[in-house]
């Protein structure tokens, strides 16, 4: 079968789990180089890898490369995936896709001119429960979906020095860097958006520019209504990582963390006197530690089989100007017109 080969750039956020997604996935990528501006990072990441060459410049492996995963500092995604792509080098680019519009448009435009493949690290698509929730709003299974709620609440302290205190290198805050992941999923399975407002703070995050925590709201098409919060200062947790979708037929939690999805239903609506919920476990998986290996696996698929990607960099763009459109009406005081965002 044929494999992709693929040059690792950026080995700062490889883990045990990243090496079990690459070796359970050996029939469909080898790993032949990793680069860091770290050398030592990218020889360590070489030896648990099992890739031949390690390199603290990214030029020097591109070479003996048909693939690259971009797991960099926001700012240097649009020059080094420019470059990839210029040379005919597949990308999978981690979020964001750049900082800027004219960044994305220019790697939009690369990946077309050359037949390269781009695809977003949109990584939460790929998570089973988050698969089987869409399966049950496509089919209608509990009725239409009137609101989805999601929570990602979690501790994220960033050292001095470090390059995501900088909103300018980061390319905003929370919302821009890991909300973008939830503002994705909302668009994908809830519809065409309407409008939008955002509120954030640095309150207990000062190492944060801009919002260390967010609050995200939008109205869809249809009436139907998302929610996302997401904090980088939660020293204590009830949520952690959680999706609530109501329907018009009960409510469907994904525990995320755990892996385990419920049905919540009333036996009886009306009456408020004493607890009536049926609570029914409707999907299980493996937990969140697996999605490296499915986000890597469609990325080689798509390679291997010449199929485009999703999300693609102009999905991914929408989902940018969304978010950039958000802090300009937090700016003014105002809703945001999310229209013309629709996939």
């Amino acid at each position: 079968m044929k494999k992709i080969r693929l040059a690792i750039v950026g080995c700062g956020f490889m883990s045990d789990i990243h090496k079990r997604a690459f070796d359970e996935l050996k029939d469909k990528i080898e790993v032949i180089a990793t680069v860091d501006v770290d050398l030592q990072k990218a020889r360590s990441m070489a030896e648990l890898l099992g890739a031949s060459t390690a390199s603290a410049d990214y030029r020097e492996v591109l070479g003996a490369a048909d693939s690259a995963l971009l797991a960099l500092p926001h700012h240097l995604h649009h020059p080094i995936g420019i470059d990839c792509l210029h040379r005919g080098i597949h990308v999978l680019m981690e979020k964001p896709l750049a900082l800027d519009e004219r960044e994305c448009l220019d790697l939009i435009r690369a990946s077309k001119e050359s037949g390269a493949k781009l695809m977003v690290g949109y990584i939460m698509r790929f998570h089973p429960q988050i698969r089987e929730l869409k399966k049950i709003i496509d089919d209608g299974r509990y009725g239409e979906c009137f609101q989805m709620s999601i929570w990602t609440e979690q501790y994220t302290y960033l050292p001095e020095g470090s390059w995501m205190r900088s909103a300018k290198k980061l390319g905003g805050g929370q919302l821009f860097s890991h909300g973008c992941h939830y503002v994705d999923l909302l668009f994908w399975m809830m519809g065409k958006p309407v409008r939008g407002a955002h509120l954030g703070t640095n309150l207990c995050t000062p190492w944060m520019e801009m919002e260390g925590t967010s609050n995200a709201i939008f109205e869809f098409e249809g009436g139907k209504l998302g929610y996302h919060f997401g904090t980088w200062g939660a020293k204590g947790t009830r949520h952690s990582y959680a999706v609530h979708a109501f329907f018009r037929d009960g409510m469907v939690e994904c525990a995320l963390n755990e892996g385990k999805m419920y049905l919540h239903r009333s036996t009886d609506p009306g009456n408020y006197a004493e607890k009536s919920d049926v609570e029914e476990l409707i999907f299980a998986c493996e937990p969140s530690s697996h999605l490296p290996k499915y986000e890597l696996e469609y990325f080689a698929d798509c390679v291997i089989e010449g199929v485009k990607p999703m999300p693609s960099g102009v999905e991914a763009l929408k989902d940018q100007k969304a978010i950039w459109a958000m802090y300009g009406a937090e700016r003014e005081n105002r809703m945001a017109d999310l229209r013309e965002f629709a996939y």
